[in-house]
């Protein structure tokens, strides 16, 4: 297929490096995540001057559990306060919130503020996907075994019980920091997307970043395993 002029549906971000900006600062770790929320802000924000129809973030992967107690507890504590603080906007900027992982195994009252969200939001037109509690590996088995349950596992099986399953394909991931890798995030999804590794930290990458990105990606040619 043809890059020139190909639009980006579906755009993925690990979102990386909040811990080295504050670093860099002498700031304390808390300080970046603060300052990376404000970074997911601004980027939904500026969805509505973009081709995406959803961009799903990694927010917390089934792996950062084993970070220290006082760090997990201030992300948690970021989240609520996020939640809280941008449901209005995305009502009102017509942004339905879709959750992928295994979040129902969040604290309590996590789970009783994003169930409220997911309902509140339900009808907008555009999406934002946050990864909570997510692992891909864990997705793929649970698909695997759900798929199992019906009868024959192949790959429209799993395909259909994946947490992205009423998602449009993957067509963009991006990492920021400089990692080159893809930290167990959307394995299966991302068989075929474009992938961009930016060095840019999270906390400072900015609605020109993405649009940059896209611009990037409609000038990509794709070929998936065809010549």
């Amino acid at each position: 297929m043809s890059g020139e002029g190909q639009q980006a549906r579906h755009v993925a971000i690990i979102m990386d490096g909040n811990g080295r900006w504050a670093k860099r600062k002498h700031l304390p770790r808390a300080m970046g995540h603060r300052k990376g929320v404000e970074a997911v802000r601004e980027l939904v924000r500026s969805l509505k001057d973009t081709s995406i129809e959803c961009l799903t973030l990694y927010a917390f992967s089934s792996e950062n559990w084993k970070r220290p107690e006082d760090e997990v507890d201030d992300l948690m504590n970021l989240m609520r306060k996020f939640i809280k603080s941008d449901l209005p906007e995305f009502i009102a900027n017509d942004v339905k919130l879709a959750i992928i992982g295994d979040w129902q195994g969040l604290a309590p009252d996590i789970v009783e503020m994003l169930e409220d969200a997911l309902a509140q939001t339900a009808h907008g037109s555009r999406t934002l996907a946050v990864a909570l509690n997510y692992g891909s590996h864990a997705e793929i088995a649970r698909a695997a075994r759900l798929a199992a349950a019906e009868g024959a596992i192949d790959e429209a099986a799993i395909a259909r019980h994946l947490f992205t399953a009423d998602l449009p394909p993957l067509d963009l991931l991006i990492r920021t920091s400089g990692e080159v890798r893809l930290s167990n995030f959307l394995l299966w999804q991302a068989a075929y997307a474009e992938m961009i590794f930016t060095d840019v930290l999270w906390p400072d990458f900015t609605p020109d970043h993405l649009r940059a990105a896209l611009d990037d990606f409609a000038n990509r040619e794709r070929r998936f395993g065809g010549r």
